[in-house]
């Protein structure tokens, strides 16, 4: 640094180093709201969606209150994921088309496959086991009894 002795500005530079590692580590640990550790980005029990034919043929449906978002592909056959971005762990707000968008920081997924389209998210997003029984759509892992959905 211009006009500081050697060792100072190493100093300095070390220190600015440190703080801002500290900072990166902070943030990846409290992603979620308000500082808060982000709850998991799958869901944990299964969740009733509601009827199957909601989510349209060749189209996704984002069921952004349990943070998934469903394509299908043909009559019987439904892809979903998990509606959280990668990169902060903000939920999807809207999908256009097959691309869903995170409106924290412009992140983009083919919600086809999960992959990300357009960063900074770098990771896809995690796939949610889906299944059509019962008249119901059903997210998340098998288990008795799922948990009823308001939908989006």
């Amino acid at each position: 640094m211009p006009g500081l002795p050697a060792r100072t500005a190493r100093r300095r530079a070390v220190l600015r180093g440190a703080a801002a590692a500290g900072a990166t580590a902070l943030g990846a640990a409290a992603c979620g709201p308000g500082g808060r550790p982000a709850a998991s980005p799958t869901p944990t029990a299964p969740v009733d969606l509601g009827p199957p034919d909601a989510v349209p043929v060749g189209g996704a449906r984002l069921y952004r209150d349990d943070r998934v978002v469903v394509y299908r592909e043909a009559d019987d056959t439904y892809k979903a994921f998990s509606a959280v971005c990668t990169h902060q762990g903000c939920v999807l707000t809207k999908v256009v088309r097959t691309t869903g968008e995170c409106p924290c920081h412009g992140s983009r997924f083919d919600v086809t496959t999960g992959k990300v389209v357009r960063g900074p998210a770098q990771a896809p997003l995690p796939p949610v086991p889906v299944r059509a029984e019962g008249g119901r759509l059903v997210a998340g892992p098998e288990g008795k009894g799922a948990k009823a959905a308001d939908g989006a």
